[in-house]
């Protein structure tokens, strides 16, 4: 289970979420200490359940000093003594990696948690395939997270078997594509083709996770004729140009929300038009005041034409709010 949808939830809810889910027999649980409320939440789910459990966090901190604070902070909001696996969070490019694993970095105080017991096992997270390669063939770390699904499937390529050569387990972020797929059978058993793949379905309703765990337990997980033809149609219609809602194209200088101006098509269509336009209006204005700087193309680890796809995105808005009489609003 992936720990961002609940922090949308009630804490009340949340934690029913969580409960559920390890009722369902869901072993491993993965948040961050970014996740606003996450860890919080899934520490309360868990009391008195902490054997039934493996729960992976993960520091953004790139020096020792900053990830040793981000540790103690976790364990304080999870409420446990140890962190089963503790990832350095978002590592894409070759300048954080080297930051991490240098003199005074991070490392050092994954070792040193290692040592005293409050971390058992040290991973990394990454969107930079590059820096996956390498991490993976290091020696340093026993777990790779890499955003893999059946359209953003470049880890099947080296990066799967990368890693099993080196006995290095592989978790599988985004298996739906950031939203962008709605089929959970052929999302998830895609993922099962491969050894040593864990996928983590981000989870915010009891329905999601019942689905997908029915899926799992329905072996063989092999796809039949039809169900390969549906994922290259899929493919064909979304391509590669598509948001992935990792964030790192933030913090914008004009405070442009940018994850969700490029979600614009995918949301209207997960969620409908007449739920979702009204509370994008908002949104949607704010990014009117893009200056077409650049800055966020320069950190997206998918090199998506962001500038156009936002002019493209407010436009289709615009139209379709046009037919649905959806009052604009006025600009922060």
């Amino acid at each position: 289970m992936g720990g961002i949808p609940i922090v949308r939830l009630t804490e009340d809810e949340a934690i029913k979420v969580v409960q559920h889910v390890l009722g369902l027999g869901v072993t491993f649980i993965d948040t961050a200490r970014s996740y606003k409320t996450s860890e919080e939440r899934i520490g309360k789910a868990i009391v008195g359940r902490r054997d039934q459990v493996v729960i992976a966090t993960k520091t953004p901190g790139w020096d020792k000093a900053t990830a040793m604070e981000h540790l103690e902070l976790s364990l304080e909001r999870l409420d446990i003594n140890y962190i089963d696996l503790w990832q350095f969070h978002g590592v894409s490019t070759f300048e954080k990696y080297e930051r991490v694993l240098g003199p005074g970095g991070a490392m050092e105080a994954a070792r040193e948690a290692l040592e005293t017991g409050k971390i058992r096992h040290i991973g990394l997270s990454s969107h930079n395939m590059d820096v996956a390669l390498k991490a993976v063939a290091s020696g340093h770390f026993e777990t790779i997270q890499f955003p893999f699904n059946f359209v953003a499937n470049e880890a099947a390529d080296e990066l799967v078997s990368l890693a099993r050569e080196h006995d290095v387990g592989f978790i599988a972020m985004k298996p739906f594509a950031g939203g962008n797929l709605g089929d959970a059978n052929l999302a998830i058993k895609y993922l099962l083709q491969f050894e040593g793949v864990v996928p983590i379905p981000g989870i915010q309703k009891v329905e999601e996770i019942e689905e997908i765990v029915n899926i799992a337990n329905r072996e063989p997980w092999g796809l039949t004729t039809q169900e390969r033809q549906k994922i290259k149609d899929i493919r064909a219609e979304l391509g590669t140009r598509f948001c992935r809602w990792c964030g790192y194209c933030q913090p914008c200088p004009q405070e442009v929300n940018i994850p969700q101006l490029m979600n614009i098509p995918t949301s209207l269509k997960r969620w409908g038009r007449e739920q979702l336009l009204p509370r994008l209006a908002e949104v949607v204005e704010n990014g009117r005041n893009c200056v077409q700087c650049g800055e966020c193309e320069e950190k997206c680890p998918y090199h998506l034409p962001i500038r156009e796809m936002i002019v493209e995105h407010i436009e289709f808005f615009d139209c379709l709010s046009a037919e649905h009489n959806v009052q604009q609003v006025s600009p922060k």
